[in-house]
This record gives C-alpha cells, sequence and structure tokens, in this order.
C-alpha cells in the first residue's frame, strides 16, 4: 500500500514541527501502537498491565520523537506510514520486553540498586560483571539448556519460536527452562 495523501501531509507537519501536528499524529496512530503493542505480547506469550501498556506507549513515541523525529526522517516512502511505524513499534515493543525480561530475570535490579543506593543504576563495570555472572552461569547447564535460557530469557523468543529453531518439542521448553533456573539456583546459593 502507498502513502497517502493524508499521512505525507501529517508527516511533513511533524517534520516542519507545525503547532498541532504532533497531537494529531498520536490520534491517528495510538491505536496502531497500542495494537502492535498488544499483539507482540501476545505473540510472546507475555501479560501486559495497563501501565506496562502505557508505558511501552511512551517508550514508542519517545522514540519517534527523538533526535528530531529521527524515525520519522528515515521514513522513505515506499509502503505506507501505517506499514512502517508497525515494524518501528514492533522493534522497539520486543528491544524494552527483552530489557525487562533480563533485568527481571538478573533478579530485581531496581531493588538491589534502592537497597544499595546506586540511584543511577550500574555503572559500566558492573554491567560487564554482571554479563560475566550470566555467562559463567549459563556454562553450567548443558547445551540445550543454555540455548533455551538465551532464547527464553535474554532474547524474549516465545516457546513456539524456540521450538522452531532449536527442533525440540514445545511443551518440553517450560520443564527445561524449570531444570536450567533450578541449576542456576543451586550454583548462586552455593556460591554465597
Amino acid at each position: 500500500m502507498a502513502l497517502t495523501e493524508i499521512d505525507r501531509n501529517l508527516l511533513k507537519r511533524c517534520l516542519n514541527h507545525d503547532p498541532g501536528a504532533w497531537r494529531d499524529f498520536v490520534d491517528r496512530f495510538m491505536g496502531l501502537v497500542i495494537h502492535v503493542i498488544n499483539h507482540t505480547a501476545e505473540a510472546r506469550s507475555i501479560r501486559l498491565s495497563h501501565d506496562d501498556v502505557e508505558d511501552l506507549c511512551a517508550e514508542i513515541l519517545l522514540s519517534i520523537v527523538a533526535n528530531d523525529y529521527a524515525v520519522l526522517r528515515h521514513f522513505r516512502g515506499q509502503s505506507s506510514l501505517a506499514t512502517y511505524l508497525t515494524v518501528v513499534c514492533r522493534r522497539i515493543c520486543v528491544r524494552e520486553m527483552v530489557r525487562r525480561k533480563m533485568a527481571a530475570a538478573l533478579g530485581h535490579t531496581s531493588a538491589h540498586f534502592a537497597a544499595t543506593g546506586a540511584a543511577n543504576g550500574p555503572t559500566v563495570e558492573q554491567r560487564i560483571a554482571d554479563r560475566e555472572q550470566v555467562q559463567k552461569m549459563l556454562e553450567l547447564l548443558d547445551e540445550t539448556e543454555a540455548k533455551v535460557v538465551r532464547l527464553f530469557h535474554l532474547d524474549g523468543r516465545s516457546y513456539r519460536d524456540i521450538s522452531s529453531e532449536l527442533g525440540i518439542a514445545e511443551n518440553t521448553i517450560g520443564p527445561t527452562l524449570s531444570r536450567a533456573r533450578a541449576k542456576m539456583r543451586r550454583a548462586t546459593q552455593s556460591q554465597r
């Protein structure tokens, strides 16, 4: 589907910073953004609260306006604006879901930083140390378990995606993750 004249004018108004253009853009595409968020979460078997959806909407909209509408400036008009925004929204949504899942998998990082007084989050050194610790924990697992953990927790993939990529039955993924988590938990407890 080609770029419509309405979308072409809206895009031009946004890039020119015309008064009311951003409000019109949000009015026109907010339903699409919410649909993409819900569809992406459903495809990855992730349940989202109303607040999660609002946070993801805000993240997507902020990404669109960042760097003087860089996302919109990269649009080449070879598809409809809605198609382009669907791809952009999905990528941002997946990235954010993976980031959140990783933070949760590493153990309530915000509570840890609040308790230790690190208000601005981890330093670069801490991130490297955390990554090294995750790698060491994954080395405790057999090859299949490590792949499943990486795909599910680090890449945010669904059971169906993991099943088709690794060629294993979808109903074995949950038990594999449980065994892997138990091994990593035991390893962490023995280090204390």
